[in-house]
């Protein structure tokens, strides 16, 4: 019981922060840029539903990989870490789609009422967030390599999902998009 109270307490102190540069993690930055990759899935989405793109982009995919391996090393990363996380950014990504998808059969009135185009609309935003992912990766190298990562990035996410207001969907997107970010860093 008084574990119980002794974390509610922590949890509420925590959602008390009044500012993203109070939150302590060192997290921010990094947790926020992984919430906006999975918000700008909902115009992946859009822009793909009706058409004969499908969800799954291996050509496109393979060129994001590729470029966060031949740019980890410049940035003291080690590449196969940074393309797992980045994996984990993808298929995060894809679990927003999917959802959507399903949601937008299901209830035809909640369709988005315009298609966005991929390439000059919403792949600029992916690869500016893709840049700064991986900036922040090697900007925040030490603490996820500390015992307490795990822990830290699990409140991070939490008080990044509050202040951005994610539904399900996107909120279980965004942890799993993160998953990878204390391992083996």
């Amino acid at each position: 019981m008084r574990l119980r109270v002794l974390c509610a307490l922590l949890v509420a102190g925590l959602l008390a922060v009044p500012t993203p540069a109070s939150a302590s993690s060192g997290f921010w930055t990094l947790t926020d840029l992984a919430a906006q990759r999975v918000q700008i899935a909902d115009k992946v989405a859009a822009a793909k539903f009706g058409t004969p793109s499908p969800i799954d982009d291996p050509v496109r995919e393979q060129q994001i990989l590729d470029s966060v391996a031949a740019k980890a090393p410049g940035l003291g990363l080690d590449p196969a870490d940074a393309v797992r996380f980045f994996r984990d950014q993808i298929e995060a990504n894809k679990v927003v789609q999917r959802g959507l998808y399903a949601r937008w059969t299901e209830q035809p009135g909640t369709r988005p009422p315009e298609r966005p185009d991929l390439g000059t609309e919403v792949r600029p935003v992916i690869d500016r967030l893709n840049a700064g992912l991986l900036t922040e990766l090697a900007s925040t190298r030490d603490a996820r390599a500390r015992r307490s990562c795990e822990v830290r990035l699990a409140v991070t996410v939490r008080l990044v999902d509050a202040r951005r207001g994610l539904d399900r969907l996107h909120s279980g997107a965004l942890s799993e998009s993160v998953r990878s970010a204390c391992s083996r860093f």
